[in-house]
């Protein structure tokens, strides 16, 4: 038996499954052990030439198969369907190549099948620019990198020639596109350059997807890949999801390299004879070519990307949050035993009790914030880094220990007017002490065990244990303590004009009462 005879009783069961059993085309394939697209075309020819079930009688094998191959495919042009807006409607969200078959069956209930349909859809859109050949959703995906041409700037005082980095967005279903020109790749640019593409796009994306950019992406992984800290930021502040491309995959990577392809071509070769001399200059002139870029028809296709911008993605995508994006950028650091953070060449204060922990720091122009574990531990206003505070401290007195807090209370005019209280001797013992160090905090112990030998002590004792220790050259905390335990304070001073003379010559480092009474 002939392999053709055998075909024209399969056609003749598949009739018989589809129209009288009322089978689906995938059951019908699997009964007769043929390709679905197969049943498909054999079924779009049988109802084509008017065929149903059961046959004619008359209809022998050669008959059949002389009418249903009698004219090849497709069928008449005036069937099929609208090619270039079924590519546009496959744009929006939820819509599916099956449901506008559907749609199209319902208009031309004589037309072709749904292989068929899907076969010369693919055909058709094989014939398409590639620019326009990958199928995205409205709204769904925006494409960034950076491309691999840069922009010549001069500056105007040096003449030194430096090299402007080309930032470069694109949307998926309309392939609308922003380029922008910034100083380099940094995390603060890349930040930066979102930002604006956003504010150029008027609405915000479900997905953006970068290249695996160190700037972008903190560790590139094939499945789970770790968005940088401040990339992560963005997203959450902008809600977008970051969703970087797979290593070594060139199909993630295609609709972003086409369109940094299409910004070197049409913009980047089309400003290379032109001079510039600032970023501002080079972005102007990027603009205008952008314009046109946006607007310049389609080759093969009706529209431009901004009509199909304006039609397709503008609507679908999400509006932008009321408040813009504040640049930051995370450090990881450790508090210091002094339950200070140093960045920047400055230190600032958190809770004591979080001493030898490790931390995030998050700076933006104006503040500092550090956060153990996602919680936000401290919030400072950021110091400048010049040179004058290099090495100081910015510290909250709500985050020392408690006798470090009644500590820095204490200042050495506070501790001058406090001993004046007592009398002439003891403002005298503590003036000296403050003096005689580098730095006047170095005998703020001095002082204030002084004090507290004041509450022990009746105050008349401790200014005579100040004169005699005065009288001395004995200027110490030890000293004095030890006049008042031995009761060496009550007895008489013997005239010593020697000492006297001692005492009163001042020491080298003194700075004199009028120093401090200056102090608040």
């Amino acid at each position: 038996m002939s392999r053709k005879r055998v075909a024209m009783r399969k056609i003749k069961e598949i009739l018989r499954l589809k129209y009288a059993c009322g089978l689906s085309e995938r059951q019908i394939a699997k009964s007769c052990q043929l390709g679905k697209s197969t049943v498909g075309e054999y079924l779009q020819r049988a109802t084509a030439v008017g065929l149903s079930w059961p046959l004619p009688a008359e209809l022998d094998e050669e008959a059949l198969e002389a009418k249903l191959f009698a004219r090849p495919l497709p069928p008449p042009s005036r069937l099929l369907p609208d090619w270039v807006e079924v590519q546009r409607e496959l744009k929006r969200k939820g819509v599916t190549r099956f449901l506008l078959w559907q749609e199209y069956k319902e208009r031309h209930p004589e037309g072709i099948a749904y292989p068929t349909f899907t076969v010369l859809y693919r055909k058709w859109l094989g014939q398409c620019d590639v620019v326009m050949r990958q199928e995205h959703k409205a709204g769904e995906k925006l494409f960034v990198d950076y491309a691999g041409m840069t922009l010549p700037i001069i500056d105007p005082g040096t003449g030194e020639v430096r090299q402007g980095q080309v930032f470069v967005a694109t949307l998926g279903a309309s392939n609308y596109t922003y380029a922008e020109v910034s100083w380099s790749q940094n995390l603060e640019n890349w930040l930066a350059s979102h930002r604006r593409a956003l504010e150029f796009f008027g609405g915000v994306p479900e997905l953006v997807v970068p290249d695996n950019l160190k700037v972008g992406v903190k560790s590139p992984c094939r499945y789970e890949p770790e968005a940088n800290p401040s990339y992560a930021e963005l997203a959450a502040h902008y809600g977008f999801a970051v969703l970087p491309t797979r290593v070594r995959k060139p199909r993630d990577k295609a609709k972003v390299e086409t369109g940094v392809q299409v910004v070197e071509r049409r913009i980047l070769a089309a400003l290379r004879k032109h001079t510039f001399f600032s970023i501002q200059e080079a972005n102007e002139a990027v603009r205008v070519e952008l314009s046109k870029l946006n607007e310049q028809p389609f080759q093969k296709l009706p529209g431009s990307r901004k009509s199909l911008f304006v039609e397709l993605d503008q609507p679908a995508l999400k509006p932008l949050p009321s408040q813009p994006f504040v640049l930051s950028q995370w450090q990881k650091a450790r508090v210091n035993i002094d339950y200070h953070v140093e960045t920047e060449g400055h230190y600032y204060s958190v809770p004591y009790h979080y001493a030898g922990q490790p931390v995030e720091l998050r700076l933006t122009a104006s503040t500092l914030e550090v956060f153990v574990k996602g919680k936000r531990i401290a919030s400072h206003l950021k110091v400048a880094a010049i040179a004058n505070h290099k090495g100081r401290h910015s510290t909250i007195p709500e985050h020392m220990p408690e006798a470090h807090r009644r500590y820095r209370e204490w200042s050495p005019g506070r501790l001058i007017r406090w001993a004046q209280k007592i009398g002439q001797h003891t403002a005298q013992v503590v003036e000296h002490i403050l003096a005689s160090r580098p730095h006047p905090e170095q005998g703020y112990r001095s002082c204030l065990g002084i004090m507290r030998l004041a509450k022990s002590y009746p105050p008349q004792r401790v200014e005579a244990a100040c004169r005699r220790a005065a009288r001395l050259g004995a200027y110490s905390y030890k000293s004095i303590a030890s006049i008042l335990k031995h009761s060496l304070d009550q007895q008489p001073l013997a005239d010593q004009a020697k000492n006297s003379q001692t005492t009163s010559s001042p020491h080298r480092n003194l700075r004199g009462a009028d120093y401090y009474q200056r102090e608040q």
